[in-house]
Order: structure tokens, then C-alpha cells, then sequence
């Protein structure tokens, strides 16, 4: 049986939190394929947007965006 990794506190500057609160909400819609994990699905981050009235959509997108990055190559390593 594994141990598991003890999770360390961490401080979210109050500028990074629209990009978190909404990374944490596409928790499940991420695209996968044979070769593992392929990225977040847009489709349903557009959805997400709207829904919780983000306003400054480009921002946090880009934020999203290098999130995605450091993710998947966490989320792939584990694979090969």
C-alpha cells in the first residue's frame, strides 16, 4: 500500500482566486485520450463563465491556461 503525500498549506495571492475558484470548478472536464490526459475542455469552460458571470474572461483564461500546463504534466507522469 502507498503512503500518502502530506499536503502542505499554500497562499493564493488575492489576484490568482478568480483563476482558482474556477480551475476547481472544471475539475471533471478534462479531455483524455489514449495517451492520457489532453487538456481541459473549453467547451465547457466557455459554459462555466457564463454561469458564474467571470468577468474578465481573457484573464482568467490565460491564468487557466498555465494551470492547465503545470497539470497535465503532473497528471501525465504518472503514466509513462
Amino acid at each position: 500500500m502507498r503512503k500518502a503525500k502530506k499536503v502542505e498549506d499554500f497562499e493564493v495571492w488575492p489576484d490568482n482566486w478568480p483563476a482558482v475558484e474556477m480551475f476547481l470548478r472544471c475539475q471533471t472536464q478534462w479531455r483524455t485520450t489514449m495517451s492520457g490526459v489532453c487538456g481541459l475542455d473549453y467547451v465547457a469552460l466557455e459554459w462555466l463563465f457564463r454561469l458564474y458571470e467571470v468577468e474578465d474572461q481573457q484573464a482568467v483564461f490565460q491564468d487557466l491556461q498555465i494551470m492547465e500546463a503545470a497539470a497535465l504534466k503532473i497528471l501525465n507522469k504518472g503514466g509513462k
